[in-house]
């Protein structure tokens, strides 16, 4: 139940007010508000490490109505900054369901407010873009916190939601070993390696080539994550050892880009990202259309993709971005979406680890 449905405030960077009801924690969240198409998911979408520093309005007017449960979550704790809903169910009915959506922001600590117009929000940051806001569930100064908001930007994200210490998810029959940079890794991705004989070790975002090449793992994944890829110098330099050292690699939302910053690319920022579970991208090969999950707010920009070094592989249905790159010469592949079993991109990787020549996106 929710206990007070007190009054919460959503304040966005171009002065604009949403007075709703509190939900969740109480106290003040800032971040960049955004929003999200998917109607379904809401524990995997607060679970993402790339809503980091987000405030994430969903468009699906109705949730909570499942409630929530111990096997959905795709990392153990929370990353959105803030969570914005139109309308609450109070009583979840699910035979999965073990406990309300509302106590599960509270565990979070994470401070929410729904019954506003989420229709009329989305409309705002589709022609405006995405923007800083901050929710207030108490009394506040509008003049000081707009300043705060003309001034907030997300700084070191993947610091933020990266491992300190390596950890080791064995695969039930190994037959590779995988390293995963963690830039955010979901719990969906290990899974899926683990299903294909991978033995996975997640390292720390900032471990050097040097390291993972004298540890002799057969590749590694770049998985998905927050933030601004440009900002991750550190990374780009040790992902372009690799790739001169001939490592097949693999990369996934953030890792994507990475890898395309790390051979020249250039990637630039979305007026506001592509965050849902119906995104349509095209197989650039086939012709085949498949529906994608996706959490972004940058792409890689397709004509700073040298045709010498990398290929289109996939791109996007709606607004013809680039959503996939094979490079030419090296053991690696990358893709803007989450992939699933459907779009075969993991055996596709699994391939490249047997040695069985470059990929082909198929």
């Amino acid at each position: 139940m929710i206990q007070n449905g007190k009054q919460a405030v959503l304040l966005l960077e171009n002065g604009m007010e949403f007075v709703g009801k509190s939900c969740g924690a109480e106290g003040i969240a800032m971040g960049e508000t955004v929003f999200t198409t998917t109607m379904v998911g809401y524990q995997e979408t607060l679970t993402d490490s790339a809503f980091y520093g987000k405030l994430v309005t969903q468009t699906f007017p109705l949730l909570g109505n499942y409630g929530v449960n111990g096997q959905d979550d795709e990392a153990p704790r929370c990353y959105a900054a803030g969570y914005i809903i139109r309308e609450w169910c109070e009583h979840p009915s699910n035979f999965r369901c073990e406990g309300d959506l509302n106590s599960y922001l509270k565990e979070h600590n994470i401070i929410g407010i729904y019954d506003i117009d989420t229709r009329r929000l989305t409309k705002i940051l589709r022609e405006e873009g995405e923007m800083s806001g901050v929710i207030v569930t108490g009394e506040y100064q509008k003049d000081e916190l707009l300043k705060q908001l003309q001034a907030y930007s997300v700084k070191d994200a993947v610091a933020a939601v990266s491992v300190t210490e390596e950890k080791h998810c064995p695969a039930e029959h190994p037959e590779h070993r995988v390293a995963v940079l963690d830039l955010g890794v979901h719990r969906t991705a290990i899974e899926a390696l683990n299903r294909r004989g991978c033995d996975v070790t997640v390292l720390p975002y900032d471990t050097t080539a040097e390291e993972i090449l004298k540890a002799g793992f057969d590749g590694v994944l770049l998985p998905e994550g927050p933030g601004d890829p440009a900002e991750n110098t550190g990374v780009i330099e040790q992902v372009k050892l690799l790739s001169d050292a001939g490592l097949p690699m693999a990369g996934t939302g953030l890792g994507h880009q990475i890898l395309a910053l790390a051979h020249g690319a250039s990637v630039s920022r979305l007026k506001y990202g592509h965050r849902g579970g119906n995104q349509p991208v095209i197989n650039v090969n086939s012709g085949r259309t498949y529906v994608t999950a996706q959490n972004h707010g940058y792409v890689v920009d397709r004509d700073s993709v040298d045709p010498k070094v990398a290929q289109i592989s996939f791109h996007n249905a709606n607004d013809k971005t680039c959503e996939g790159l094979r490079y030419l010469e090296k053991p690696i592949i990358s893709v803007q979406f989450t992939p699933d079993d459907m779009v075969g991109f993991y055996d596709e990787w699994m391939e490249m680890l047997e040695g069985e020549g470059k990929a082909v996106c198929r």
